[in-house]
């Protein structure tokens, strides 16, 4: 049994309505509280986005009947909480158990209610909101956000398109390195089946990881000779290849037995089974490392960046060099966002090996999807192609996207003309937009999978519009606010 909210008030327990936050703080949790204060107040608004998050139950629920689950808008509170904030769940769990006004804002009282979240409720709470039901609710809170902002009703958006770089929390890859990953997770996980199993032959497991970790440490801190003497240089390349050859033959030996080993189980139970599928999971990842580090070292070639992979826990991560200074490589997944002209992200999108003049247009058309008043955007060269120039040219009244390489005498007047140059000085706002996701959670994903990363991502997104509609709302109060004062000063 799982629902939106408990229409019952409590005795001590305030009103969202009449919570009062402190306007001002120049911390970031009042914006923060003040615009979900905004999106549960607000009649309409609401009642689109509790319409929205009771798509997170199961049609087949019995809402009357069953253990009572975390409630909806808990649960996109929490959520938004520890985005917005970058906490994590150890930091989120303390406050939430002991910070005043969160509590009052999911609903519990200011006095004798005691009451306190378990860690793994909240773990277990905040990962049941998708992607897509997130993107649903951000839409209709910029929307809400833009009807607060907007001077007139008709005005047409202006956004801006850039894209940068999110990192998965990975170590950095070399091939031995993820080799002994993959047999550290093999071998642990094997020694753990037979200890359930009540099997002897892994009860020197810890002994069989230092062992490979002496080799694997000792292939590491070999260093290539920078001699000019070719007898020196010649042995030590020998002493490299026999280093990395015990290695991987060690690896090689444990792989073996690991696999005679899981032969002899039982599989109709299903537990059994799904740690034998991860042992063989990570057993392919140490065939492929094994692989690569003989043809690298042993027979000297050049491993193919496409045959890559940076990371055996989180697959999804790529290799970016986008030619910053002091920053040569980034580990994670390019995000591309866009962002209007009140500070508020309309879309967004997670890329797996995709470049950006590959993902320009389709973006450009999910968000005019979603807010057909967008009459111009601008990007920088990165998204630049022939074909992205027509058709986003035929897709936006005004398209601000300059081209890579000489330019012809009509580029030039496109480019040199008046509102062009205005919209590209315009442009590096976006660049703002993308620090303060940075520093609210989008520096680094902690969560494990692609499909937690772009939950990650999302409810990132959705938290920064809501911190925004908070700041907006924050100003108009406080004008409104020195407005009486003065009346008050004339009256006196």
């Amino acid at each position: 049994m799982r629902i939106t909210e408990d229409p019952q008030m409590k005795f001590g327990e305030v009103s969202v309505k009449n919570i009062k936050i402190d306007l001002r703080s120049r911390d970031d949790i009042p914006p923060l509280l003040l615009g979900l204060q905004y999106v549960y107040t607000n009649l309409e608004l609401r009642g689109k986005v509790f319409s929205i998050l009771e798509n997170l139950v199961a049609p087949s629920t019995d809402r009357k009947n069953g253990r009572p689950g975390m409630e909806l808008w808990k649960i996109l509170v929490f959520g938004v909480v520890r985005l917005n904030l970058n906490w994590d769940y150890d930091r989120l769990h303390e406050m939430v158990n002991n910070h005043r006004t969160i509590r009052q804002m999911v609903g519990h009282g200011s006095f004798d209610d005691k009451y306190e979240y378990k860690l793994q409720t909240l773990r277990d709470n905040v990962i049941l909101l998708t992607p897509e039901i997130l993107d649903r609710i951000n839409e209709v809170v910029v929307q809400a956000g833009q009807s607060l902002v907007k001077k007139k009703e008709d005005e047409k958006l202006r956004g801006r398109c850039d894209s940068f770089v999110v990192e998965t929390n990975v170590h950095y890859p070399t091939d031995i390195n993820l080799l002994y990953d993959a047999m550290r997770k093999a071998i642990t996980l094997v020694a753990t089946l037979c200890t359930m199993s009540s099997l002897v032959g892994w009860r020197q497991s810890s002994h069989n990881l230092k062992k490979i970790k002496q080799l694997f440490r000792k292939a590491q801190q070999l260093k290539r000779s920078t001699s000019k003497v070719p007898e020196k240089k010649q042995k030590r390349e020998q002493l490299i290849i026999e280093a990395h050859q015990a290695y991987i033959d060690n690896a090689n030996d444990f792989s073996k037995r690991i696999r005679n080993t899981i032969g002899t189980f039982d599989s109709s139970d299903f537990e059994v089974r799904a740690i034998i599928a991860e042992i063989k999971m990570y057993l392919g990842h140490a065939d492929r490392q094994r692989d690569q580090i003989y043809r690298r070292v042993v027979k000297g070639e050049t491993i193919p960046h496409d045959e890559k992979v940076f990371s055996i826990f989180q697959e999804h991560t790529e290799w970016i060099s986008k030619g910053k200074a002091g920053v040569p490589v980034e580990l994670g997944l390019k995000v591309c966002v866009v962002e209007d002209q009140y500070g508020f992200i309309l879309n967004h999108r997670v890329m797996q090996n995709e470049t950006d003049d590959q993902v320009a247009v389709s973006l450009i058309k999910q968000t005019l999807a979603k807010f057909p008043n967008l009459s111009v955007c601008s990007f920088d060269k990165g998204f630049h192609s022939p074909a992205n120039q027509k058709e986003l040219g035929e897709q936006l009244d005004f398209l601000v996207l300059p081209k890579k390489g000489k330019l012809s005498q009509a580029d030039k007047d496109r480019e040199y003309s008046e509102d062009f140059i205005k919209a590209r000085h315009q442009h590096s706002a976006v660049e703002s937009a993308i620090n303060a996701l940075e520093v609210h959670g989008l520096d680094k994903c902690p969560d494990h999978g692609i499909h937690g990363f772009e939950r990650y991502v999302a409810i990132a997104i959705l938290a920064r519009n809501i911190q925004q509609l908070g700041v907006k709302l924050i100003k108009q109060q406080r004008f409104a606010l020195g407005q009486k004062q003065k009346t008050l000063k004339r009256a006196a």
